[in-house]
């Protein structure tokens, strides 16, 4: 899968796109013990170990998406579940949010680590021009493609959306903020 479509400082480009908010998400998780990574502070249940969930199982998915093409989805009614007793797949859903028994926020973070350095590799090789249909869903237009290259714009939009959320957690913990 490897072509010269990309030059080399467009891929250095994209890698120091990517590098800084990774950095800048993962520098919120610095010193929080399990306890207080797994805590939901504010209104909403988001946790800091729930969104590098997120953030890592959403990276690997765009960065399959650039190599395989849109995933299968599975069909659920989301209006319409049982959350008190949800099925396998909208459990497995729920739990990428948040941090389950027997996961540390170490091991989040190495298997976030794991995912960046497999999307670097991708970045460094892939044809950034090629393209793959978006997947059906109501947030894209019917029929879109996006090229390798969009996608990893995309993935670095995502990552500083979350570091964003991922502040204000912070701070609503400890008051530790990444900047200011």
């Amino acid at each position: 899968m490897t072509t010269d479509t990309g030059s080399p400082e467009e891929r250095a480009d994209l890698l120091e796109l990517l590098r800084k908010h990774r950095a800048l998400f993962r520098h919120t998780m610095t010193g929080l013990s399990d306890d207080q990574a797994a805590s939901t502070p504010t209104v909403s249940e988001l946790s800091l170990a729930g969104l590098v969930k997120h953030v890592a199982a959403t990276e690997a998915g765009w960065a399959d998406f650039v190599v395989h093409g849109p995933a299968d989805r599975p069909d659920i009614d989301w209006a319409n579940v049982d959350w008190s007793d949800p099925p396998p797949a909208v459990a497995a859903y729920r739990d990428g949010f948040r941090m389950v028994e027997g996961e540390t926020l170490e091991g989040l973070l190495a298997t976030y680590d794991d995912v960046a350095a497999a999307t670097d590799e991708l970045v460094g090789t892939v044809d950034l021009a090629a393209r793959q249909p978006l997947p059906e869903a109501p947030w894209f237009e019917s029929g879109a493609t996006w090229s390798a290259r969009r996608v990893f714009h995309h993935i670095a939009v995502e990552t500083a959306q979350h570091a964003g959320h991922a502040d204000i957690i912070r701070e609503t913990i400890d008051g530790q903020r990444s900047m200011g």
